[in-house]
Protein backbone atom coordinates (compact mmCIF):
# COMPACT_ATOMS: atom_id res chain seq x y z
CA UNK A 1 0.00 0.00 0.00
CA UNK A 2 1.18 3.77 -1.00
CA UNK A 3 2.57 5.94 1.79
CA UNK A 4 -0.39 8.65 2.11
CA UNK A 5 0.60 11.80 2.30
CA UNK A 6 -1.02 14.66 4.56
CA UNK A 7 -3.82 16.90 2.96
CA UNK A 8 -3.67 19.86 4.92
CA UNK A 9 -2.18 21.22 8.23
CA UNK A 10 -5.59 23.35 8.67
CA UNK A 11 -7.70 22.34 10.69
CA UNK A 12 -11.37 22.56 10.01
CA UNK A 13 -13.67 23.18 13.59
CA UNK A 14 -16.58 22.50 12.37
CA UNK A 15 -16.13 18.77 11.90
CA UNK A 16 -15.02 16.07 14.54
CA UNK A 17 -13.99 12.92 13.02
CA UNK A 18 -15.09 9.50 14.77
CA UNK A 19 -13.29 5.97 13.91
CA UNK A 20 -13.90 2.76 15.81
CA UNK A 21 -11.27 0.38 15.74
CA UNK A 22 -9.81 -3.36 17.07
CA UNK A 23 -6.52 -4.05 16.26
CA UNK A 24 -6.22 -1.95 13.12
CA UNK A 25 -2.04 -1.02 13.40
CA UNK A 26 -1.59 -1.83 9.90
CA UNK A 27 -4.07 0.20 8.27
CA UNK A 28 -3.95 3.08 11.08
CA UNK A 29 -1.11 5.05 9.61
CA UNK A 30 -2.18 5.90 6.23
CA UNK A 31 -5.72 6.54 7.91
CA UNK A 32 -5.10 9.19 10.75
CA UNK A 33 -2.76 11.03 7.78
CA UNK A 34 -5.32 11.24 5.84
CA UNK A 35 -7.42 13.04 8.95
CA UNK A 36 -4.59 15.34 10.51
CA UNK A 37 -6.91 18.28 9.68
CA UNK A 38 -9.48 17.60 12.15
CA UNK A 39 -9.86 19.45 15.29
CA UNK A 40 -10.44 16.48 16.96
CA UNK A 41 -10.46 12.35 16.26
CA UNK A 42 -12.48 10.47 18.28
CA UNK A 43 -11.40 6.67 18.57
CA UNK A 44 -13.77 4.28 20.52
CA UNK A 45 -11.45 0.80 20.63
CA UNK A 46 -13.04 -2.35 21.57
CA UNK A 47 -9.36 -3.69 23.37
CA UNK A 48 -6.54 -3.83 20.61
CA UNK A 49 -3.71 -5.36 22.01
CA UNK A 50 -1.27 -5.25 18.83
CA UNK A 51 -0.75 -1.22 19.71
CA UNK A 52 -3.66 0.28 18.17
CA UNK A 53 -4.60 2.62 21.28
CA UNK A 54 -1.10 3.77 22.03
CA UNK A 55 -0.47 4.98 18.20
CA UNK A 56 -3.81 7.12 18.14
CA UNK A 57 -2.58 8.59 21.62
CA UNK A 58 0.84 9.81 20.15
CA UNK A 59 -1.34 10.95 17.18
CA UNK A 60 -3.44 13.06 19.50
CA UNK A 61 -6.73 11.37 19.26
CA UNK A 62 -9.10 11.26 21.82
CA UNK A 63 -8.99 7.00 22.26
CA UNK A 64 -11.75 5.49 24.97
CA UNK A 65 -11.50 1.67 25.36
CA UNK A 66 -15.28 0.07 25.59
CA UNK A 67 -16.49 -3.67 25.32
CA UNK A 68 -18.02 -4.72 21.42
CA UNK A 69 -21.93 -3.83 21.69
CA UNK A 70 -21.80 -4.40 17.36
CA UNK A 71 -21.01 -1.72 14.75
CA UNK A 72 -23.81 0.59 14.88
CA UNK A 73 -23.86 0.79 18.79
CA UNK A 74 -20.50 1.57 19.32
CA UNK A 75 -20.33 4.09 16.23
CA UNK A 76 -23.19 5.53 18.38
CA UNK A 77 -20.53 5.64 21.27
CA UNK A 78 -18.17 7.61 19.25
CA UNK A 79 -20.54 10.01 18.08
CA UNK A 80 -22.04 10.99 21.34
CA UNK A 81 -17.87 11.93 22.26
CA UNK A 82 -17.92 14.32 19.80
CA UNK A 83 -18.24 18.03 20.43
CA UNK A 84 -18.15 19.29 17.04
CA UNK A 85 -21.52 20.08 14.60
CA UNK A 86 -20.69 17.96 11.92
CA UNK A 87 -19.50 14.84 12.26
CA UNK A 88 -17.68 12.89 9.89
CA UNK A 89 -17.06 8.75 10.10
CA UNK A 90 -14.40 7.08 8.72
CA UNK A 91 -13.21 3.58 8.90
CA UNK A 92 -9.70 2.73 9.87
CA UNK A 93 -9.61 1.12 5.90
CA UNK A 94 -9.79 4.38 4.59
CA UNK A 95 -8.30 7.68 3.08
CA UNK A 96 -9.94 11.25 2.64
CA UNK A 97 -8.64 12.21 -0.49
CA UNK A 98 -7.25 15.90 -1.42
CA UNK A 99 -10.23 16.85 -3.58
CA UNK A 100 -13.04 14.86 -1.03
CA UNK A 101 -11.32 17.35 1.84
CA UNK A 102 -11.68 20.67 -0.40
CA UNK A 103 -15.50 19.40 -1.35
CA UNK A 104 -16.29 18.41 2.69
CA UNK A 105 -14.72 22.19 3.47
CA UNK A 106 -17.18 23.76 1.54
CA UNK A 107 -19.97 21.38 2.43
CA UNK A 108 -20.14 22.32 5.95
CA UNK A 109 -21.17 26.24 4.44
CA UNK A 110 -24.50 24.97 3.33
CA UNK A 111 -27.20 25.14 5.89
CA UNK A 112 -29.55 23.82 4.54
CA UNK A 113 -27.95 20.01 4.00
CA UNK A 114 -27.86 17.77 6.74
CA UNK A 115 -25.67 15.01 5.79
CA UNK A 116 -23.62 14.05 2.69
CA UNK A 117 -23.05 11.01 0.68
CA UNK A 118 -19.96 10.14 -0.52
CA UNK A 119 -18.94 7.84 -3.31
CA UNK A 120 -16.33 5.18 -1.84
CA UNK A 121 -13.51 3.91 -4.87
CA UNK A 122 -12.34 0.15 -3.36
CA UNK A 123 -9.46 -2.05 -3.85
CA UNK A 124 -9.67 -5.65 -3.87
CA UNK A 125 -6.70 -7.53 -3.88
CA UNK A 126 -4.55 -4.67 -5.17
CA UNK A 127 -6.97 -3.65 -8.21
CA UNK A 128 -9.32 -0.57 -7.79
CA UNK A 129 -12.62 -1.92 -8.36
CA UNK A 130 -14.95 -0.33 -11.38
CA UNK A 131 -17.74 -3.02 -11.49
CA UNK A 132 -19.11 -5.70 -9.67
CA UNK A 133 -21.45 -3.28 -7.73
CA UNK A 134 -18.79 -1.77 -5.97
CA UNK A 135 -19.06 1.65 -8.20
CA UNK A 136 -20.35 4.07 -7.42
CA UNK A 137 -20.74 3.39 -3.51
CA UNK A 138 -22.44 6.19 -2.24
CA UNK A 139 -21.83 6.37 1.78
CA UNK A 140 -23.55 8.23 4.11
CA UNK A 141 -20.57 9.56 6.44
CA UNK A 142 -21.25 13.60 7.15
CA UNK A 143 -23.61 14.91 8.93
CA UNK A 144 -24.93 16.99 11.25
CA UNK A 145 -24.48 15.56 14.61
CA UNK A 146 -28.23 17.24 15.85
CA UNK A 147 -29.86 15.59 12.84
CA UNK A 148 -28.22 12.08 12.62
CA UNK A 149 -27.18 8.86 14.38
CA UNK A 150 -26.46 4.89 13.60
CA UNK A 151 -28.65 2.40 13.35
CA UNK A 152 -28.36 0.04 16.07
CA UNK A 153 -27.37 -3.28 13.49
CA UNK A 154 -24.45 -5.50 14.86
CA UNK A 155 -23.16 -5.38 10.82
CA UNK A 156 -23.82 -3.05 7.82
CA UNK A 157 -24.99 -0.17 10.09
CA UNK A 158 -26.07 3.25 8.29
CA UNK A 159 -26.67 6.54 9.39
CA UNK A 160 -30.20 7.35 10.36
CA UNK A 161 -31.05 11.49 9.20
CA UNK A 162 -33.62 13.50 9.46
CA UNK A 163 -32.86 16.23 7.14
CA UNK A 164 -31.99 17.17 3.51
CA UNK A 165 -28.79 15.35 2.31
CA UNK A 166 -26.52 15.80 -0.92
CA UNK A 167 -24.52 14.06 -2.94
CA UNK A 168 -20.59 14.73 -3.01
CA UNK A 169 -18.60 13.86 -6.14
CA UNK A 170 -14.80 13.28 -4.89
CA UNK A 171 -13.96 9.71 -3.58
CA UNK A 172 -13.24 8.17 -0.04
CA UNK A 173 -10.54 5.93 -0.80
CA UNK A 174 -11.30 2.32 0.81
CA UNK A 175 -8.32 -0.34 1.04
CA UNK A 176 -10.89 -3.72 2.58
CA UNK A 177 -9.10 -6.58 1.03
CA UNK A 178 -5.25 -6.79 0.40
CA UNK A 179 -5.34 -10.14 -0.19
CA UNK A 180 -7.22 -13.30 -0.05
CA UNK A 181 -6.57 -13.88 3.87
CA UNK A 182 -8.16 -10.87 4.90
CA UNK A 183 -10.84 -11.57 2.40
CA UNK A 184 -11.43 -15.00 3.98
CA UNK A 185 -11.42 -13.58 7.77
CA UNK A 186 -13.56 -10.75 6.66
CA UNK A 187 -16.01 -13.77 5.25
CA UNK A 188 -16.09 -15.34 8.40
CA UNK A 189 -16.64 -12.28 10.92
CA UNK A 190 -19.13 -10.39 8.60
CA UNK A 191 -21.16 -13.63 7.95
CA UNK A 192 -21.74 -14.64 11.52
CA UNK A 193 -22.91 -11.39 12.56
CA UNK A 194 -24.94 -11.65 9.58
CA UNK A 195 -26.80 -14.75 10.12
CA UNK A 196 -27.27 -13.51 13.92
CA UNK A 197 -28.70 -10.35 13.13
CA UNK A 198 -31.29 -11.99 10.91
CA UNK A 199 -32.00 -14.42 13.52
CA UNK A 200 -32.60 -11.47 15.98
CA UNK A 201 -35.00 -10.11 13.28
CA UNK A 202 -36.88 -13.57 13.23
CA UNK A 203 -35.68 -14.53 9.61
CA UNK A 204 -35.82 -18.49 9.42
CA UNK A 205 -33.30 -19.90 6.28
CA UNK A 206 -32.23 -23.82 5.02
CA UNK A 207 -28.87 -25.06 3.66
CA UNK A 208 -31.13 -24.69 0.41
CA UNK A 209 -32.14 -21.03 0.43
CA UNK A 210 -28.36 -20.75 1.80
CA UNK A 211 -27.22 -22.42 -1.45
CA UNK A 212 -29.83 -20.49 -3.96
CA UNK A 213 -28.93 -17.12 -2.61
CA UNK A 214 -25.12 -17.72 -3.13
CA UNK A 215 -25.58 -18.65 -6.68
CA UNK A 216 -27.77 -15.27 -7.05
CA UNK A 217 -25.23 -13.68 -5.14
CA UNK A 218 -22.62 -15.04 -8.18
CA UNK A 219 -24.54 -14.23 -10.78
CA UNK A 220 -25.94 -10.75 -9.66
CA UNK A 221 -22.07 -9.74 -9.37
CA UNK A 222 -20.35 -11.27 -12.15
CA UNK A 223 -22.94 -10.88 -14.88
CA UNK A 224 -25.67 -8.21 -14.16
CA UNK A 225 -23.37 -6.15 -12.41
CA UNK A 226 -20.48 -6.72 -15.19
CA UNK A 227 -17.56 -7.74 -12.53
CA UNK A 228 -16.44 -9.73 -15.67
CA UNK A 229 -14.94 -6.67 -16.54
CA UNK A 230 -12.58 -6.48 -13.03
CA UNK A 231 -10.78 -9.15 -14.27
CA UNK A 232 -9.31 -11.60 -12.36
CA UNK A 233 -10.33 -9.96 -9.63
CA UNK A 234 -13.85 -9.50 -10.66
CA UNK A 235 -14.11 -12.92 -10.68
CA UNK A 236 -12.26 -13.38 -7.09
CA UNK A 237 -15.12 -10.73 -5.84
CA UNK A 238 -18.09 -12.29 -7.20
CA UNK A 239 -16.55 -15.86 -5.95
CA UNK A 240 -16.30 -14.16 -2.36
CA UNK A 241 -19.35 -12.85 -2.48
CA UNK A 242 -21.37 -15.98 -3.08
CA UNK A 243 -19.53 -17.35 -0.37
CA UNK A 244 -19.90 -14.96 2.25
CA UNK A 245 -23.50 -15.20 1.18
CA UNK A 246 -23.79 -18.88 1.04
CA UNK A 247 -22.13 -19.09 4.90
CA UNK A 248 -24.68 -16.31 6.34
CA UNK A 249 -27.23 -18.17 5.29
CA UNK A 250 -26.22 -21.72 6.40
CA UNK A 251 -25.35 -20.06 9.73
CA UNK A 252 -28.79 -18.81 10.08
CA UNK A 253 -30.16 -22.17 8.99
CA UNK A 254 -27.78 -23.54 11.98
CA UNK A 255 -29.11 -21.39 14.54
CA UNK A 256 -32.60 -21.78 13.63
CA UNK A 257 -32.15 -25.58 13.81
CA UNK A 258 -30.54 -25.10 17.26
CA UNK A 259 -33.86 -22.89 18.76
CA UNK A 260 -36.54 -25.75 17.53
CA UNK A 261 -34.57 -28.33 18.85
CA UNK A 262 -34.75 -26.66 22.35
CA UNK A 263 -38.55 -26.25 21.75
CA UNK A 264 -38.62 -29.75 21.40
Amino acid sequence: MHKFQPTTNQSIPQISVILITKNEITNLPDCLESIKWAKEIIVVDSGSTDGTQKLCIDFGCNVIETDWPGFGAQKNRALKEAKESWVFSIDADERVSHSLLAEMINAVKNSEISGYHIPRRSSYCGRFIKFSGWQPDYVLRLFRKSEGFFSDDLVHEKVVLSGRTDNLESPLIHYPFNNLEQVINKLNQYSSLGAQQLFAQGKRATLFKALFKAIWSFLRSYIFRLGCLDKQEGLMLAISNAEGTYYKYAKLALLCRSKDSKKK
